[in-house]
């Protein structure tokens, strides 16, 4: 019966967990598309869809691409259980071919170098520590703080290319304007709670990016669906899905295409195409299927018939055992 209770146990963690999906990807001046599936990044012709590792065996989660086709990552690794550290270094893979490390071998995380930026490569950052910060660095090297406030859970930031900042709290998007002014942008996007979890926070908003004029799109990882907010805040759902894949991020091409980085149920990634002209057509009447939900309630009720059956069976055990007569030998 304990090994029974710690194998359900295990199940029900197996099943209701999930990694941290990626939001990098990008686009060059030529239109290519990088994106990350956590074990290489990736380039696509969007032509011919044909694509090919440019940068092999690195766990990143976020991508940049410089105004000169230069493209910046990182690499992320856990040192294991028994020493229980993390570390990491910043590669940058030139226009010409040659991968760099901006950045070499690193214990811990990234504190002060982020790949969030504005057109004119100012860095952007928010430092987690006794209060929620939000930091900036110049190209000269200048670090200012734009804005503090209470600790609060916040998910994946976003800068524009005149340097207004996105991010997402809880179920809601927040804009952090260049003079310093928070404001919520758009609330109730979708559900509360999602599956997939960042640094053991709940977040369904995930990744964030805009078109040529400014709207910005959103991810919503529970939900199945992307988000379309206008400039004057006016939410509206382009597209959904029922399937294991959901959207976690993306990006427009050079002639307005919507490039998906799709994550799965079973932690795969990959890219897939909308064409602009059928952007308007996705439909978005079929409400979304969480799989991960189904499945966590159809384990449930699995297992809670199987402990039912085994306390059923207990019992009538015991009922025979009332039932036989004594008998005392002399």
């Amino acid at each position: 019966m304990k090994s029974f209770l710690i194998s359900y146990f295990l199940l029900f963690f197996f099943i209701s967990s999930s990694a941290h999906p990626p939001v990098g990807i990008v686009k060059d001046s030529k239109g290519n598309i990088y994106y990350t599936d956590l074990k290489n990044v990736w380039k696509v012709d969007p032509t011919t869809g044909k694509k090919i590792i440019v940068v092999p065996k690195v766990h990143s989660h976020e991508l940049y691409m410089d105004a000169n086709d230069n493209l910046y990552g990182e690499h992320l690794w856990y040192n294991g259980e028994k020493i229980n550290t993390w570390g990491y270094y910043v590669w940058c893979l030139k226009n010409d071919g040659a991968l760099i490390k901006i950045i070499g071998p690193t214990e811990g995380f990234r504190s002060d170098y982020s790949f969030v930026r504005d057109s004119v490569a100012n860095m952007y950052w928010i430092d987690r520590s006794a209060t929620t910060r939000f930091m900036k660095k110049t190209p000269a090297g200048e670090t200012t703080k734009l804005a503090e406030e209470k600790p609060v859970p916040i998910g994946w930031l976003y800068s524009t290319r005149n340097g207004t900042l996105y991010f997402n709290e809880a179920n809601g998007l927040k804009r952090l304007t260049p003079d310093g002014k928070i404001v919520l942008f758009a609330d109730n996007l979708a559900s509360k709670t999602t599956h997939f979890t960042l640094a053991g926070r709940n977040y369904d908003g995930y990744g964030i990016w805009t078109d040529r004029d400014d709207n910005i799109y959103i991810a919503m990882i529970q939900a199945k669906k992307v988000n379309r907010i206008t400039t004057d805040g006016q939410v509206r759902p382009i597209m959904s899905s029922n399937s294991l894949w959901t959207a976690c991020s993306g990006v427009f091409d050079n002639k307005g295409n919507l490039w998906l980085l799709e994550y799965s149920a079973t932690n795969e990634c990959r890219v897939r195409k909308l064409a602009k002209e059928d952007l308007s057509l996705v439909s978005t009447s079929v409400k979304p299927v969480n799989i991960h939900l189904l499945i966590t309630i159809a384990t449930g009720l699995v297992l809670g018939l199987l402990f039912f059956l085994l306390w059923l069976a207990t019992n009538r055990q015991k009922s025979k055992l009332k039932k036989q007569p004594i008998q005392i030998v002399l």
